[in-house]
């Protein structure tokens, strides 16, 4: 569902891993960085530790770090078709006619209709149409909660979990997202179960938290979908399935989440859970590159310069990795490619890179 304007209410900061490697062989004695893991164990917490390193495929891309499943936002969803005051004012949101959308929905707000208050609640709590109000939209989420709105439920839930608008409430926060997520809401599920992970707000449940991202999952969501498949990648709290979890992670990807591109781009690489396909790969690995994963551009790097699903371009795989080398992904052993590079070339991807990162 794309919006023109999205809205994260809050960030819990947890994380989910997901450590892949690219294997081809022979392999090589240069050792590669340790992939990132997360506490709690097996389920990922907030914090992470490092894995020990594990050994570096000859010219091959590096474990990918386990990137953390951005929080879904909170988008109020179009009302149902029977409702057309609603839906006009639906529309004037989707145009970005934010006053518009606020005149219309302070109408039927007035007749009762809890999709409008909804909608009021998203105005007030992003200043659009409005002057931002945090103690409007709690009290306009909580009169649509109220009257039994999901999406509500779960807005509401997390201005009690961040403290705008009032006090901190995790308690009501838990239980508003545990109604949501009842009546069908994949962000409330999905957020529920990373609090089930973290052990911190909830006891730690990891079979709970599966079950939840699963609901999620199933209903579309593209992070609970990307998370789920670490689970089956890892046996974390589901038995441990690489055909489902390339299978998630595919999903996933067509929904534009970066982390399960680059994640499903190595599974095809390598064959794991889904046939073979290096040009498939290598293109994903483009794609989620030009979307700013650090990851992907080191990969990507390593596959443009030896040729591996693709043909060698040293000069737009150097670029990749400078580019790569400016997020924290710098790698010692391009680098001494690098420096073997011919002056010519070495300038040439020197000044793409300056293309891309907008210095030159």
């Amino acid at each position: 569902m794309k919006l023109p304007r999205i809205t994260i209410l809050a960030m819990l900061l947890l994380t989910v891993p997901a450590a892949a490697q690219l294997q081809i062989t022979p392999p090589a004695a240069i050792p590669s960085p340790p992939a990132e893991k997360q506490k709690p164990k097996p389920p990922p917490p907030a914090k992470k530790k490092e894995a020990a390193p594990a050994p570096k495929p000859s010219a091959s891309p590096k474990p990918a770090a386990s990137p953390k499943p951005a929080l879904p936002a909170t988008v109020i969803p179009a009302p149902a078709t029977d409702t057309p005051g609603v839906d006009l004012v639906f529309g004037a949101y989707q145009r970005g006619q934010y006053k518009s959308a606020f005149d219309l929905a302070t109408a039927r707000a007035a007749n009762g209709d809890p999709k409008a208050m909804t909608m009021l609640g998203e105005l007030y709590s992003n200043a659009m149409g409005i002057r931002r109000d945090y103690a409007q939209a709690l009290a306009w989420y909580k009169r649509a909660a109220d009257a039994g709105d999901r999406e509500a439920m779960f807005a509401l839930a997390m201005l009690r979990m961040s403290g705008r608008g009032g006090s901190v409430d995790k308690s009501e926060a838990v239980k508003l997202m545990a109604s949501a997520a009842k009546l069908g809401e994949p962000k409330a599920a999905y957020n529920l179960a990373l609090l089930y992970l973290d052990g911190q707000t909830l006891p730690q449940d990891v079979k709970r938290a599966a079950e939840l991202l699963r609901q999620a999952a199933d209903a579309g969501l593209p992070e609970a979908q990307y998370a789920l498949a670490t689970f089956y990648k890892e046996g974390t709290g589901v038995p441990k399935d690489p055909e489902k979890a390339v299978r998630l992670l595919q999903a996933a990807s067509l929904a534009d989440n970066v982390d399960a591109e680059v994640e499903y781009a190595i599974a095809l690489f390598n064959g794991t859970g889904a046939p073979k396909d290096q040009p498939a790969a290598v293109a994903l690995l483009r794609k989620a590159s030009r979307q700013g994963s650090a990851i992907a551009q080191n990969r990507l790097a390593w596959v443009l310069i030896n040729g591996m699903g693709t043909s060698v371009d040293k000069v737009e795989g150097f670029k990749w990795h400078l580019v790569a080398k400016t997020s924290g992904k710098g790698d010692p052993e391009l680098d001494k490619q690098l420096a073997d590079l011919p002056a010519e070339d070495r300038s040439k991807a020197e000044a793409a890179a300056r293309k891309w990162l907008g210095t030159k």
